[in-house]
């Protein structure tokens, strides 16, 4: 491995910083909406460029086939919401519910979100991990609340507080991390990253990690969105812009899971310690099941699906907590496919509740009459999360269930309960929303379909067909998960 002329490791964190810099002082909307797509773009190219030819690690900043698929899922989604962001905030501006300040902000926040979430990705250490991860919280927290309504400003302190909380647990463990590593690693950065703590870890005293792994998994947890540290997520989803809604679901979890899963390799690293195993399973069923439930109880459109968010977060994380090739495969697959269906549902539910005027479920209906594309992309996309063949989605949890019942056969009877249960409460949903007669709002769609389209073509693409490359590489992952 050679070390590039333009690193593309730095360029992806030094693109959105400037980006947010002269978005801050941009004025006008379409040159800002342009400029952060624009930005995104470029962000989108050097991750994929890190696939091709990969960076030394250093001591700050490394990347590795694991991280290299979250980076390069991130700057996708990051992408294509962009796009979205871009007529979907301009109805925004039109209707009087952002200023022009706010859309300045609003696009200049988004590109410290994304530098956020990519450093997150890319730290070669854990304390610098812990940050990225504090600072995407601190940008989507002041996103959620950007309508300042009431309930808009509730739901961002509500984030702000559970999230603070669920940080603060996380730098606890890091912290306790930290402290069995030194006196096997030595004081300072070394005894904080991670390419030299896994090669050391079988020395570490694992009373001290045992306990800091318990304050990790609930503090990354939190921002996971996993039961019982879940409160905000509904209500962040239902009350910020549906860009971030799209967002957090498609890319801020995957970033906690991440810090979660290098933890679980450091954990497994060092034969005396516990098996993170068991504590990830009990938190991915429980979340799995819960959420299923809380389902059948939503009347707002973006509630409903904040809960299917914590529902599949859950199967991610049981797939990982239960192990082995076959399931760390699917717990892959199962993330990349969740990121790109529910983003691709949030699109469709953003310009649904602009077009009808409301998020009130009872109050949609007829959408594949009225609005067809935005209809049946809402079908198409329920289908998917549901589980459904042909859909890419129906793949990965196939592999999940088969996986399981390979190794804990007993733990498949509430894994498809949780399933079918969640099944059950979306395609109810689904009727009465995409068909039957129209009624509420029938306003003109103004957002682009192009992102909504994408996505579910590539979820439809993957449950017929994954190109070989992306299957070799996803098993050379899952092998290294352990």
């Amino acid at each position: 491995m050679t070390q590039l002329p333009f690193d593309a490791l730095i360029a992806i964190l030094i693109v959105p910083l400037v980006a947010a810099v002269i978005l801050a002082a941009l004025p006008g909307y379409k040159s800002t909406a342009r400029l952060n797509v624009l930005a995104c773009f470029l962000t989108f190219i050097f991750a994929v460029s890190l696939a091709v030819e990969r960076p030394l690690a250093g001591r700050l900043l490394f990347v590795d086939d694991l991280s290299i698929v979250f980076v390069i899922l991130n700057a996708l989604v990051g992408l294509t919401t962009s796009i979205f962001s871009a007529s979907y905030i301009a109805h925004e501006l039109d209707t009087g519910k952002l200023n022009s300040i706010y859309v300045r902000f609003y696009h200049a926040t988004y590109q410290i979100m994304m530098f956020a979430m990519n450093l997150a990705l890319i730290s070669n250490n854990i304390g610098l991990m812990w940050v990225a991860v504090e600072m995407a919280t601190l940008t989507t927290v002041l996103m959620v609340g950007i309508y300042r309504t009431p309930e808009a400003l509730e739901a961002a302190w509500k984030y702000f507080i559970l999230g603070s909380v669920g940080i603060a647990l996380a730098l606890f463990g890091t912290i306790l991390f930290y402290v069995a590593a030194v006196p096997v690693v030595g004081q300072g950065l070394d005894a904080m990253t991670w390419t030299l703590l896994i090669n050391r870890m079988s020395a570490v005293d694992p009373a001290l990690l045992n306990i800091a792994f318990v304050f990790l998994m609930l503090g990354y947890g939190t921002k996971v969105g996993l039961v019982p540290v879940h409160a905000w997520l509904p209500d962040a989803h239902a009350e910020g812009p549906t860009p971030i809604s799209a967002v957090l679901s498609g890319l801020l979890l995957n970033v906690a899971l991440y810090a979660v899963l290098r933890f679980k390799l450091l954990m497994v690293a060092n034969g005396e310690a516990i098996a993170p195993g068991p504590m990830m399973i009990a938190m991915g069923l429980t979340s799995l099941v819960f959420a299923a439930f809380m389902l059948y109880q939503r009347r707002d459109i973006k509630r409903l699906f904040a809960y299917s968010s914590i529902e599949h977060m859950g199967i991610i994380t049981f797939a990982f907590g239960i192990g082995g090739p076959l399931a760390n495969f699917a717990g892959l697959l199962h993330m990349t496919m969740h990121s790109l269906t529910k983003s691709a549902i949030f699109f469709a539910v953003g310009q649904i509740a602009q077009v009808k005027r409301t998020q009130k479920i009872d109050e949609i209906r007829g959408l594949t009459v009225s609005h067809p594309v935005l209809g049946w992309g809402l079908v198409l996309g329920v289908v998917a999360i549901a589980g459904l063949p042909p859909m890419g989605v129906f793949m990965s949890e196939f592999l999940v269930v088969t996986s399981t019942f390979v190794k804990t056969p007993w733990l498949a009877l509430p894994l498809v309960f949780g399933l079918l249960l969640a099944l059950g409460a979306l395609l109810g949903k689904l009727g009465g929303m995409a068909f039957g007669k129209p009624s509420g709002g029938l306003g003109p769609v103004e957002a682009s379909y192009f992102p909504m389209i994408l996505h579910l073509s590539l979820v439809l693409m993957a449950g017929f067909y994954i190109p070989e490359p992306i299957v070799v590489w996803f098993q050379h992952v899952a092998s290294l998960l352990g």
